[in-house]
């Protein structure tokens, strides 16, 4: 593993860590340094290669936990344990709560599952006209390709389907999807997911593409992917080169820590970049992960540096055995609002809550709107200082209101605690 220790000296204050963890490097070889540079480089070798059991897990990192021993014993009963030997490296073992052991390492916590917790929390199985397909938004769908993924996040929002160690049995039906989408002329978006499209052969890929552009109401695609974080290495020029002939063609990667932001996933983003592919990230939320500013900050900025907008925040969906990482709600808008002002407008994500059972992407943000009525606006910035928006030509004849007190231009306004920084 490529440390991110912090240097001797002032090396536990908020600006060193920033620093440090804005670095973007190599995660090394690791325990695979006699592999030929030619096979590391290849992701099927990387594929072949990924730990996928507890004996594995163990004569690699001996200091497993009780917890993620039993955890992993029992992994293939509810979601599979898969990892990367590229991912794998950018594991800290002396660290119980490294935030990339914490998304990837199986815990005993997973099979402890409150009243109120779902295995579709989206309500995906309610919107789905076909097989693996999914239409809970008027224009767009959700085109589902594989069950498998590079890597398995423990969080995991389609855990009842992924990696089948559940049963599910997932099948897509490619021509019922792509001829249900014909069919219906409202549907102008298509964002491929899974599990991981970008684990399907160019070939295959293509096939879907060229499938996809040829109806004429479909105006862009998209592609979700955790790909370019787990598996930089399937980033190939020649995918970019066939990515690139179906624009406009949009890809979200998903990336919650900075750590995970190497030169190698950095180099990745750019070719795809340079394909003219727009970049945009999705985060979860996660306790041990990213549930502090400072953390969050060098997330954001280092995402622009690898030309990556960040697109949505998302509050851990309530998938069965997710308590042990769900950071709360309070706390993600404590985050947002210690961005907004603090970094570029571009570094901000939109922090959502997927709305449990079906409801749809819901945006939570901190208040800025303290309060209104017809002829006024009382607005606070990120400073905390309150001002008053008017509304126009109605304000000739206005007296002021009674509805709520001005405090113009003012710090007396009682700003609730967790908004001032």
């Amino acid at each position: 593993m490529q440390s991110d220790d912090l240097p001797v000296g002032d090396g536990n204050s908020p600006d060193t860590r920033f620093d440090s963890l804005k670095q973007f490097r190599s995660a090394g070889r690791g325990f695979w340094s006699d592999v030929p540079e030619a096979q590391w480089n290849d992701w099927h070798w990387q594929m072949k290669n990924r730990i996928t059991s507890l004996e594995q897990l163990q004569r690699l990192m001996p200091t497993l936990s009780p917890e993620e021993h039993a955890g992993t014993f029992l992994a293939n009963t509810k979601l599979a344990l898969a990892i990367t030997p590229y991912f794998f490296n950018l594991i800290d073992p002396a660290d119980e709560n490294c935030p990339i052991r914490r998304q990837v390492i199986p815990r005993i916590e997973e099979t402890h599952v409150a009243d109120w917790e779902m295995s579709d929390p989206c309500g995906e199985d309610s919107h789905s006209p076909v097989p693996g397909l999914v239409h809970r938004y008027p224009d767009r769908v959700l085109f589902l390709v594989t069950d498998r993924c590079a890597a398995y996040c423990r969080y995991c929002t389609r855990s009842r389907l992924v990696s089948n160690a559940t049963g599910y049995d997932f099948h897509p039906e490619f021509d019922r999807q792509i001829e249900y989408i014909r069919n219906n002329k409202n549907v102008r978006d298509v964002l491929l997911s899974g599990g991981d499209p970008l684990l399907l052969s160019d070939h295959k890929l293509e096939f879907l593409l060229k499938e996809l552009r040829a109806i004429p109401h479909v105006e862009f695609l998209r592609i979700g992917t955790r790909i370019p974080i787990f598996l930089p290495q399937r980033i190939t020029p020649e995918l970019c080169a066939m990515l690139k002939k179906y624009h406009p063609l949009f890809m979200s990667i998903h990336t919650n820590h900075p750590r995970e932001l190497t030169a190698e996933v950095r180099d990745a983003l750019g070719r795809l970049a340079d394909s003219g592919i727009p970049l945009g990230n999705q985060s979860v939320f996660l306790k041990h992960v990213n549930d502090d500013l400072t953390t969050m900050r060098a997330l954001v900025q280092k995402l622009l540096m690898c030309r990556v907008k960040p697109y949505y925040l998302y509050q851990c969906d309530l998938i069965s055995g997710s308590a042990h990482l769900r950071a709360s709600v309070r706390k993600g808008i404590e985050i947002m609002d210690g961005l907004r002002g603090h970094t570029t407008g571009y570094a901000v994500p939109q922090y959502v809550i997927d709305a449990p059972g079906g409801g749809g992407k819901v945006p939570i943000n901190p208040e800025y709107i303290l309060s209104r009525n017809r002829d006024r606006t009382i607005i606070r910035n990120f400073e905390g200082k309150i001002f008053e928006y008017e509304e126009g030509n109605e304000m000739q004849n206005h007296k002021p209101s009674e509805t709520f007190p001005v405090y113009k231009n003012s710090e007396n306004f009682n700003v609730p605690e967790w908004v001032k920084f």
